[in-house]
């Protein structure tokens, strides 16, 4: 008799997870002492190369956090897989499939997905955005997106910068005619003040070529007002109207001598540096503010000032500055000084700018921003010497002519907004939208014009969908797997 007992089947082997690789491999960047005499760009390509290493770092998340936390759900978790197997013609597809402004976002986007990266737990996140560069840069990029069947409701979008053109391209690949309104001679918005060693009007133009076959009209120079009214287009014929305006109109310090020649608008001074048109500098420049304007202000002004002797003053502390942290550092690597918990008292001057007059701040309890509110040290004045003073202190809306039937709401950033759903406004088939960076105005673009397209599609009776495929297949858009809810920073 055989006793022998049969043979126990072997375990299956353990899923073993990707290693996780805290080390990012470096962005390659210009050397400061080179940088900081022009505009050229700081940043440079990733080789193909170290695009698939630093894409490997990639550990393909269940839970796709990284998409969470887009504004407009960029599938990224997808375009690293294709970049990591240098597969780089499907990662630009992947790219471009929900993001129209691509090329821009891949050189200003504030990396929401970097900040959710589980990668960040243990080291440096990966390079998301860079990899977004590389996919657009090393793979097939200058794809068409198609319409699909026309709807034939004409809508008039006015303003030309990020959150419009989003739209744009949401209704024009749902087969609507749209006209988009722009008040600058550019599109873009304030894409347009961005400095070129960030991003450069050709990367806006890259990105807009790829709308060549949607039925998408774009007119420059036409401001709304008085005589050109959302319910003036209304009455053209426009079946619906969506503001995307923004805030073009600078801040004022609202200090005595605000006036004296040699005081700037940042929001001036970087259009006209964009658009080739001389800017001139003291020998001594200052800039009031904290946030990315500031920043681009400061980094703009070190470029142009023989001097090199730039200062930013800011009233709260470098821990509780808005602007980008990346560039800041940048800033404090080009050698610009920066003194903190200071706010402007006046400025002094007889016949142009001489000095800032600042008082020191103490940072008290939060105010509504959440933010320690800076508080006025008595008898702590002192003079800033300065024969240029950049005003960067924030930006709002210009409503002048917009009737107040509207009944719109001015967002916490300064841009006006719909209160009713889909931010749609008190007149029917007009709508009001913004947001407080690219990605976020796009992220809300994409949301009002779905309640846009159900507005439209209520008029001829017919049900409405998702997104179709933007390159004309059968498809339409969805969440990737394992998606289960934003994360909004």
């Amino acid at each position: 008799m055989d006793d022998a007992r049969p043979a126990v089947p072997p375990r299956p082997a353990a899923v073993v997870p990707p290693k996780l690789n805290p080390v990012r491999v470096p962005v390659p960047e210009e050397p400061v002492t080179d940088r900081i005499d022009d505009f050229r760009e700081i940043l440079r390509a990733y080789s193909k190369e170290d695009a698939v290493l630093e894409a490997k770092r990639c550990i393909q998340c269940r839970r796709p956090w990284c998409v969470e936390a887009c504004p407009i759900t960029q599938d990224c978790r997808e375009y690293l897989k294709r970049a990591a197997e240098d597969d780089f013609d499907g990662a630009a597809r992947v790219t471009l499939d929900g993001n129209p402004l691509a090329t821009s976002l891949c050189k200003v986007c504030y990396r929401y997905c970097e900040d959710s990266c589980v990668v960040k737990k243990k080291g440096v996140p990966i390079a998301i955005r860079h990899l977004k560069r590389a996919a657009l840069e090393l793979g097939h990029s200058d794809l068409t997106y198609e319409p699909s069947a026309p709807k034939h409701q004409r809508v008039a979008v006015v303003g030309g910068g990020p959150a419009g053109m989003m739209m744009a391209w949401e209704l024009g690949i749902r087969g609507y005619p749209v006209t988009v309104f722009e008040q600058e001679a550019r599109i873009g918005g304030l894409l347009q003040t961005i400095p070129a060693y960030r991003m450069t009007d050709a990367d806006v133009q890259a990105d807009r070529a790829r709308y060549r076959h949607l039925d998408v009209t774009w007119t420059t120079l036409r401001k709304i007002g008085p005589e050109f009214s959302p319910e003036k287009l209304l009455g053209e014929g426009y079946q619906a109207v969506v503001l995307t305006i923004g805030t073009s109109e600078h801040r004022r310090l609202a200090v005595p001598g605000e006036g004296l020649p040699g005081v700037l608008p940042a929001l001036t001074m970087l259009r006209r540096i964009n658009q080739g048109l001389p800017v001139e500098l003291g020998r001594k420049v200052v800039v009031v503010g904290g946030g990315d304007v500031a920043m681009d202000s400061i980094r703009s002004a070190i470029r142009l000032c023989a001097a090199k002797d730039v200062t930013l003053v800011y009233r709260r502390s470098r821990s509780e500055m808005p602007a980008d942290p990346e560039e800041l550092h940048g800033a404090e690597e080009e050698g610009i000084r920066f003194l903190f918990q200071k706010a402007p008292v006046r400025i002094e001057g007889s016949g142009h700018v001489s000095g800032l007059v600042v008082q020191d701040m103490e940072l008290g309890p939060p105010d509504s921003s959440g933010r320690r509110a800076p508080l006025p040290v008595p008898g702590s004045e002192a003079t800033i010497p300065c024969d240029t003073l950049i005003v960067a202190v924030g930006q709002r809306t210009d409503l002048t002519g917009f009737d107040a039937a509207l009944d719109l709401t001015i967002a916490t950033g300064g841009w006006p907004e719909g209160k009713g759903p889909g931010r749609a406004t008190a007149i029917p088939g007009v709508y009001a939208v913004g947001g407080r960076s690219v990605v976020y105005a796009m992220g809300a673009a994409m949301e009002t014009a779905e309640a846009v397209d159900r507005y439209l599609a209520g008029k001829r009776g017919e049900p409405t969908g998702p997104r179709p495929d933007p390159f004309g297949g059968a498809g339409h858009a969805t969440l990737p797997a394992g998606y289960t809810r934003p994360i909004r920073s």
